[in-house]
């Protein structure tokens, strides 16, 4: 690789590695499986960094190879695992501190998820990737998506205290038609 485009990947890297870090780590449920499956993803953009490069939009390239690079370790060894109930901790965020309880929950109840409805679940709603930019990730149809998000997110209510924070009165509900313009 050139200096120039050595420069363009290393700050890429510096930009988006907590993003990317965090996406893989809600994929993973465990935060040494999202770093190296961050790694191995950019390890993989690396070596192809010009078509990365070139494309519109180089963080969703390198996310649609970290989704990918995760499916592929439930399809190579039939991984089953499990997210751990308590997120990382992150050092000077005060909003993390007061949700962790909503969070060590929804952590939970992500990881009764199948892997595709985690991935979708995950991007579409934590990400807030519209449902076009999930179903261009996953190589599958908008409507896979919504069914899938739907399918989840009626699995994600059944779990206890979910169902209050998923509906509440400050929280959209763009999964039932109410409020919510994507």
């Amino acid at each position: 690789m050139q200096g120039e485009q050595e420069a363009q990947f290393q700050e890429f890297v510096r930009a988006r590695w907590s993003r990317l870090v965090r996406t893989a780590y809600l994929l993973t449920g465990d935060a040494h499986h999202a770093e190296d499956l961050t790694q191995t993803a950019l390890a993989k953009a690396y070596r192809s960094w010009r078509r990365v490069a070139r494309s519109d939009n180089p963080e969703a390239y390198v996310r649609k190879i970290l989704v990918s690079c995760n499916s592929d370790r439930f399809r190579k060894r039939r991984v089953t695992e499990a997210l751990t109930a308590a997120p990382p901790e992150v050092a000077g965020r005060d909003e993390a501190v007061a949700r962790a309880d909503e969070r060590s929950a929804l952590l939970g109840a992500l990881a009764g998820l199948p892997p595709k409805q985690r991935a979708v679940i995950v991007l579409r709603y934590w990400e807030d990737l519209a449902e076009a930019e999930v179903a261009e990730i996953l190589g599958c149809s908008p409507g896979t998506v919504k069914s899938q998000a739907s399918k989840g997110l009626a699995k994600l209510r059944t779990y206890p205290g979910l169902a209050q924070a998923m509906d509440g009165p400050d929280r959209s509900r763009t999964s039932t038609g109410q409020g919510g313009s994507r």
